[in-house]
């Protein structure tokens, strides 16, 4: 965990200063960590430099996003890049289940949530302030290190618990925790953290900060991702809806009425966001700046390849993340409204007048298809310009109420029982699916589904998770937690590659190495008991 050595840059960079926005950190002067932590506001700005990693984009050299990941990594989209099948070699490999240790994009997951662990430790651990404020820092702290915990355990699988500021002698020291070591140090800073968060949402200008429900949202989540992997404990998806409920009675939340808006231009922290990652498109100009970087990517990774110039919306792109024919294929044709706002189809393109240059495509992983939640909009501005002036400010929402009425529903039915509830939260979600306006009476309830499909309850939750969250990131995760990532939902190089050991990315050689050999690349079958 080469973390330490980069301390006094990250201090300088993103420590001092905070203006507008939440995230917009400004450098005003040359504090380090020797003589720093010594005022509330010192705190609030630790605070703030540990929300930052959240956002960065090209950690150690390497375009690095988790929705990236969990859709690549699964049944709903292919790598993409250009006709060679080179462009960005890490997600190729990725992509196609040949990654390993060298693969520089693990690097950058790797780094981006152990820094983040960090500067967390910096906040929660200092004790030279006491203040009732000070208190409500810590409690956010201890939601950002369960989340970069529990980030780094979807990618890496179970890591290291880390509660304290690690020094460079403490890397021999570190190995890999248990699920269950892992899971309570989680799930107790989240329960911490609630006891002191407020309990309304943050808005305006600190929109992006955690509250009490938001932490309530991740532990249900974590509950629920644990109860499945101890092999369907009843008991923590018990745990699991308790605190996803509390989210849906809190009424702080309410669906957007047209889920195609959730990812319009400019559509940031809406109703329905219960946690979403704040970006900016102030960044500096060139190359040179680009490891701290807090613009997304995913606009212009993910865009439209060989787009027309004269589109009324979009502008052309790089053509990562390109959605399979499977995904497209998943979506019930007469019902389902969230495909057209997930997927953009050539015929679409066409009905615009728009052409596309289809010998600009990566002919191995082009399915005719391209992602549209994170459209590249032609009415984005990129103020800083230069060299990296790709980068775009649509923020990240990594928890919908959606994705909560869902959660909350399978917890419920996988646990000690309650259907008719469950029901009634997964309806809400579609009723929603059906279009825009009120279609009470007008769509097809899950009982409609059952009976239409032949599906069983949990099956129906399953579609309901694929379809509602497509090109958003869960899909892989969801599909390893629940023991449903088999080599049967590829083919080609992804079904022959496939290793049901090698689930995770493996751990970087080079923190392999520092750790004297303490970390495996993979983890072992004993950390799961």
């Amino acid at each position: 965990m080469k973390i330490i050595k980069y301390l006094g840059i990250s201090l300088l960079i993103v420590l001092t200063g905070c203006r507008d926005e939440f995230i917009e950190a400004v450098p005003q002067g040359s504090e380090l960590e020797a003589n720093y932590y010594q005022t509330e506001d010192q705190i609030f700005k630790g605070l703030i430099a540990a929300y930052d990693p959240l956002q960065w984009t090209f950690p150690e050299g390497a375009w690095t996003s988790t929705v990236m990941l969990g859709e690549i990594r699964s049944d709903n989209a292919n790598a993409g890049g250009d006709p060679s099948n080179s462009d960005q070699p890490g997600w190729q490999q990725i992509d196609d289940f040949n990654n390993n240790t060298l693969t520089l994009e693990s690097t950058s997951f790797w780094k981006r949530g152990w820094w983040g662990v960090y500067r967390t430790n910096l906040v929660i651990n200092n004790e030279n302030v006491q203040s009732d404020n000070v208190n409500i820092y810590k409690a956010e702290a201890k939601f950002l290190r369960a989340f970069y915990h529990f980030d780094l355990f979807n990618i890496f699988g179970p890591v290291p618990v880390l509660d304290f500021v690690v020094s460079v002698n403490d890397y021999t020291s570190v190995s890999r925790a248990t699920v269950s070591a892992l899971f309570e140090f989680i799930t107790t800073d989240l329960e911490e953290a609630i006891a002191v968060l407020p309990e309304q949402k943050f808005t305006g200008g600190e929109s992006g900060r955690v509250s009490k429900t938001t932490a309530q949202a991740l532990l249900g989540k974590v509950y629920l991702y644990w109860a499945d992997i101890m092999n369907d404990d009843p008991a923590l998806f018990d745990q699991a809806a308790v605190h996803l409920k509390a989210v849906i009675n809190s009424g702080q939340y309410t669906l957007t009425d047209d889920y195609a808006e959730l990812f319009g231009f400019g559509v940031k922290n809406n109703d329905e966001s219960v946690f979403e990652i704040q970006f900016t498109n102030q960044v500096p100009a060139g190359f040179e700046a680009v490891q701290f970087i807090d613009g997304n990517m995913m606009t212009q990774l993910c865009g439209i390849r060989g787009l027309c110039l004269d589109h009324p919306d979009y502008i052309p792109g790089w053509g990562f993340m390109l959605p399979t024919q499977d995904l497209n294929n998943h979506f019930f044709a007469d019902d389902d409204y969230r495909r057209d706002a997930a997927i953009i189809s050539l015929q679409e393109l066409s009905d615009v007048g728009c052409a596309v240059t289809l010998s600009e495509q990566n002919n191995l992983d082009f399915e005719g298809l391209w992602q549209q939640k994170y459209a590249n909009f032609n009415s984005y501005t990129t103020p800083n310009g230069g060299e990296i002036n790709v980068l775009k400010d649509p923020n990240q929402p990594v928890i919908r109420l959606a994705d909560v009425l869902l959660m909350a529903a399978e917890a419920l039915v996988r646990g000690s029982g309650a259907d008719g509830e469950a029901i009634g939260y997964i309806n809400q979600v579609r009723e929603r699916a059906a279009g825009p306006g009120d279609n009470t009476g007008n769509f097809r309830t899950v009982q409609d589904i059952i009976t239409d499909e032949g599906l069983a309850l949990l099956d129906v939750i399953w579609y309901e998770r694929r379809a509602e969250l497509a090109g958003e990131g869960d899909r892989w995760f969801d599909l390893v937690r629940s023991g449903r990532a088999t080599n049967g939902l590829f083919s080609g190089d992804k079904a022959s590659n496939f290793n049901s050991d090698e689930l995770y990315l493996a751990i970087p050689q080079i923190d392999i190495d520092n750790s004297a050999g303490n970390l495996t690349a993979y983890p072992t079958s004993e950390l799961f008991q």
